[in-house]
């Protein structure tokens, strides 16, 4: 059955259009014959029309030379008139010979190019094609074959959708029943262009040169292809009707792939007969053959390019606004087979650049054959990655991930799977999310705006504040929370990029400066980011990136800051083997400094310092192997991803759903995307050579406020006895090394855009400066009355270096007990010591091995302590006096622990909770000590005397935090419950109320 549509030149309603589109037909029918009865002029007169492009062309240059003769003319007026009349004759004879010539010129250029002119009566003869084959980087694995057989099914025009044919005419020829096969202006206004500005105008061609250029002609770009172009559209235009022009076209154009033709592309993409179209798939069809593989690839585009198509039709009165506002609307659903295809993504990836290249026709019946950057191991560790990690996906109820490799040092592609499964359509499987899917990053981006911070002279160790901080200074409110909302005070940049804490990070792209932050992250290649106006959300992933730019980006720090353009084509080859393209080995730009690149390393490989956060030995660490990595969540749980590198392998992982609907909360970067990526570098790096990061250079840096310690204070080598800085003469048994807390935001001590320069003359001239110190006195305030006991002392570092010493004034210590060497057959741990000082001791201080375990602050200060966690064996024992002015006194005891071993126990975390109904399933946690010797662990709920078994879990591998992790999945009635832990040796109990 028929779905044609048909409207016409007016508005009113559709019978009126079909009536006045038939009408206008006719009477273009009638004129056409009217012509050829007359002996179509047209048609022996069709080197006139050809003749109109040089000739309107020579008397543009005609009319710049006389421009050239009025300007002289006019800046010398001594010329005689004799002289002046000499010089024009000189100068029109000098004209005319170049238009002689050029006439000359073309003509025989025309005559010559004509002679091997294929026969247009021939026009459905195509030439014997070849299949074009796509291998791995070895050349063993081929990866596609783009199979040579042309699907083509032929089909009459009045069985093509008027709204196809009328978005092809809106679309790409207005005037396609007006002029003769070729448009003489058009063409003369894109030569002007091209040799006055440098720009290639589209819109030149005619239906008529679209279809010549495709069922007969190639793609290549040369004028003696363009001239041939325009002749054989001339002379189509005299041997066929429109109507017969318009049925070639649509038989005879491709549309991608092997499908030549309407009826072939409507059956292969839609499932449906070509007369079944509707119109927002007619439009589809209608703007496809401009660019088959782009638009095929890119959903995004090709409904942009549908959209216009739709726009086009109703500018030209074809439709309606409402008809296009609804046609736009909708989804557009394509169906591609693909049949013996690897790495689909991948491929499909380098059959668009291939197209870019050498055109469609070439790529699909060319017989190129192309040599990939593709590593088939990775890519099958990479596919055997996600295989393992498909259970945890559908835990996060996620559908869908991705991961790209690259190779930092070239720029390479050496694996790429661009969704879970190619096939699955309920989750758009052959849309590429790696390439094409633009998503916000999440923490994943914070290290691009960290290093632009250290290339602007602040440092790993510079001290921020990370207390709740509302940065609008005017208008809508600004307050970014920290994922665990919690506050810890000052940080260093080191330890808060690691903890991926978003206060700091907020803070550090305000010191870089928010526009600032996007011009870096372009020049480290992110394409995406500016149309966008984030402000400080940037750090916090407010703009979306692609997850291959992304990875190429951390590939930027693998590669000491030396930027290589992403390879994915090595070499390609016609059926001749003779060599097309062949790719070579560039410098790269170098868009960092190696020394800002290796410390962005070094940050990124510490484990010790995100252990305060994440636990020591987790996910992102490959045993032995120096690796940095980042993850990152965006709100809501909408995208999850690590992206993680050695020097020699980067690579990127998102995990999430395709509709942008959030995953199951708590399941962020670290617990979905991490354990995937973690996989496939264990797989791709094994038995490689261990590779180590660069350390960074030493800097000499003044200003205590850019060198603080892991704790967030500055921390400086004192002496004990004086309070002020240590040097080369103070004795040794009284340097210490003291951390004083900045007394202030990080504003007080340096301008914000030089801060290794002067400090400010006036701090308070910085429009954030107010807000960042009421912050800090908020939080202090805060503190202060959640916990009467809590002080922090804010106190300046010292200034004055060491000049002499008060040895009087020195705290004494003696152990009596335990003396070096004793045995302790228990773990409580006593201890009898006698101390004093001049001025008094404040506080004695204890450590076992490396281990704070008390601080006693009243006499006599001795220790009382249980100590469940101490191994047996031999230990030290350190203690320190200290008077109120720092003056300090350290002796150490060894001692050997001979006690029974305490038994394994867990605990849960945290005391009793009220609970929602609506906030089940609920996820709790325990804590444990010696996890390695509990076997099982089961959970119970208990209400009314009811025990019931929940789980019982066996597995520990997967810890959050190093906690272990229960998820009470059902949701209970209201009431009073005790969620019991019990293993063989111990038994918790958590009291919860279920409202």
């Amino acid at each position: 059955m028929s779905n044609r549509r048909s409207y016409g030149f007016s508005t009113g309603d559709k019978k009126n259009r079909l009536e006045e589109w038939e009408k206008h037909h006719k009477q273009y029918k009638k004129n056409r014959i009217r012509k050829n009865k007359k002996g179509n002029p047209s048609s022996e007169k069709w080197w006139i029309i050809l003749l109109l492009i040089p000739i309107k062309l020579i008397i543009y240059i005609l009319k710049v030379f006389w421009a050239l003769i009025l300007l002289i003319k006019e800046k010398n007026p001594k010329i005689s008139k004799k002289n002046k009349g000499l010089f024009k004759k000189r100068v029109l004879y000098l004209l005319l010979f170049m238009f002689v010539v050029g006439f000359l010129f073309l003509t025989i250029l025309v005559a010559w190019t004509s002679k091997d002119l294929p026969d247009p009566d021939k026009l459905t003869d195509r030439k014997v094609s070849q299949s074009t084959k796509i291998y791995d980087r070895t050349g063993e694995h081929i990866l596609y074959e783009v199979f040579a057989d042309e699907k083509r099914t032929l089909v009459e025009l009045d069985d093509i959708p008027k709204d196809l044919i009328n978005g092809v005419i809106a679309t790409e020829d207005t005037k396609f029943y007006e002029h003769k096969g070729v448009r003489p202006l058009s063409i003369l206004r894109a030569v002007v262009y091209g040799i006055f500005s440098n720009k290639r105008i589209g819109g030149t061609s005619t239906l008529t040169q679209q279809l010549v250029k495709n069922a007969i002609l190639t793609n290549e770009r040369k004028v003696t292809r363009k001239i041939k172009e325009i002749i054989l559209s001339i002379r189509l235009e005299q041997k066929y009707s429109k109507d017969q022009i318009l049925k070639i076209f649509f038989n005879e154009i491709p549309y991608g792939s092997t499908n030549y033709g309407v009826e072939s592309a409507a059956q292969s993409y839609f499932g449906k007969s070509v007369s079944d179209l509707t119109l927002d798939e007619s439009a589809v069809l209608a703007g496809l053959p401009k660019a088959p593989s782009i638009y095929l690839s890119d959903t995004e585009k090709m409904k942009n390019r549908r959209d216009f198509v739709l726009e086009r039709m109703y500018e030209e009165g074809y439709i309606t606004r409402e008809e296009a506002d609804d046609a736009q609307a909708k989804e557009i659903n394509i169906k591609q087979n693909f049949q013996n295809i690897h790495a689909p993504h991948f491929v499909l990836y380098v059959k668009k650049q291939l197209v870019e290249m050498f055109g469609e026709q070439a790529v699909d019946t060319g017989g190129l054959k192309v040599i990939t950057t593709l590593d088939w191991d990775k890519q099958l560790f990479a596919e055997e990655a996600i295989e393992e990690n498909l259970k945890n996906l559908e835990d996060a109820n996620a559908n869908n991930t991705s991961l790209v490799a690259m190779d930092p040092k070239s720029g390479q592609v050496l694996a790429m799977v661009g969704s879970k499964d190619f096939f699955d359509d309920e989750i758009s499987g052959q849309f590429n999310v790696a390439t094409l899917g633009k998503r916000q990053p999440g923490s994943s981006f914070k290290p691009i705006i960290y290093t632009a911070a250290f290339e602007k002279g602040y440092t790993p160790e510079t001290v921020l504040f990370d207390v709740k901080t509302n940065f609008a200074v005017s208008g809508k409110d600004y307050t970014p929370l920290n994922y665990d909302l919690q506050e810890r005070g000052p940080v260093t940049m080191k330890q808060a990029l690691q903890g991926s804490l978003n206060i700091p990070a907020v803070k550090t792209l305000y010191l870089v400066g928010a526009e600032k932050g996007v011009e870096f992250a372009e020049k480290m290649g992110y394409s995406t980011l500016s149309q966008g106006n984030f402000g400080l959300s940037l750090v916090l992933g407010g703009g979306e990136v692609t997850l291959l730019e992304h990875t190429s980006a951390y590939g930027v720090f693998a590669n000491k800051g030396i930027k290589n353009e992403t390879v994915s084509i090595l070499k390609v080859q016609d059926p001749q083997e003779d060599i097309l393209y062949e790719w070579k080995e560039k410098r790269g730009e170098k868009v960092l400094d190696e020394n800002i690149a290796n410390t962005i390393n070094g940050v990124l490989s510490d484990d010790e310092a995100r252990s305060y956060a994440f636990g020591a030995g987790g996910i992102l660490t490959l045993g032995d192997r120096p690796v940095a990595a980042k993850t990152g969540t965006t709100n809501g749980y909408v995208d999850a991803w690590t992206v993680g590198y050695t020097p020699s392998l980067v690579a990127g992982v998102w995990a999430g759903n395709t509709d942008n609907s959030p995953m199951k909360r708590g399941f962020g970067g670290s617990r979905v995307a991490s354990p995937i990526w973690n996989s496939f570098m264990k797989k791709a790096l094994a038995n490689t050579e261990i590779e180590q990061f660069t350390k960074p250079e030493p800097e000499d840096i003044e200003k205590p406020i850019l060198k603080g310690s892991q704790n967030g204070g500055v921390t400086l080598k004192i002496d004990k006895v004086t309070g002020k800085i240590a040097t080369s003469s103070t004795p040794e048994k009284y340097i210490t090394e003291r951390t004083y807390i900045p007394a202030h935001s990080i504003l007080h001590y340096v301008k914000k855009d030089d801060p290794r320069g002067d400090p400010p003359k006036n701090p308070t001239d910085d429009p954030q400066y107010i807000v960042w110190e009421d912050a800090i006195k908020d939080w202090i305030r805060r503190k202060e009355e959640e916990n009467p006991d809590w002080k922090i002392s804010f106190e300046e570092p010292p200034t004055e270096y060491d000049d002499e010493h008060s040895l009087e004034l020195i705290p004494s210590l003696e152990i009596v007990y335990p003396g070096e060497g004793a045995i302790l057959k228990s773990r409580q741990i006593d201890t009898d010591i006698r101390v004093s000082a001049p001025r008094g001791i404040t506080k004695v201080s204890y450590k076992i091995d490396s281990r704070y375990i008390s601080v006693e602050k009243k006499h006599p200060f001795n220790l009382n302590y249980y100590a469940e966690w101490l191994e047996n064996g031999s230990h030290v024992l350190t203690i320190s006096a200290e008077d109120d002015l720092g003056n300090l006194v350290e002796k150490q005891v060894s001692f050997v622990l001979l006690a029974e071993e305490e038994p394994p126990r867990i605990d849960w975390v945290g005391g009793e909770e009220k609970i929602k109904q609506s906030d089940f399933p609920r996820t709790f946690m325990l804590k444990h000590f010696k996890l390695d010797k509990i076997d099982e662990l089961k959970i119970y709920q208990k209400k009314d005397n009811e025990k019931i078994l929940l789980e019982t879990i066996t597995d520990f591998s997967n810890l959050f935090n190093n906690q272990i992790i229960f998820k009470w999945n059902e949701t209970p009635a209201k009431g009073d419950y005790s969620l019991i832990a019990e293993t063989k040796t111990s038994s918790a109990t958590k009291k919860i109320l279920v409202e």
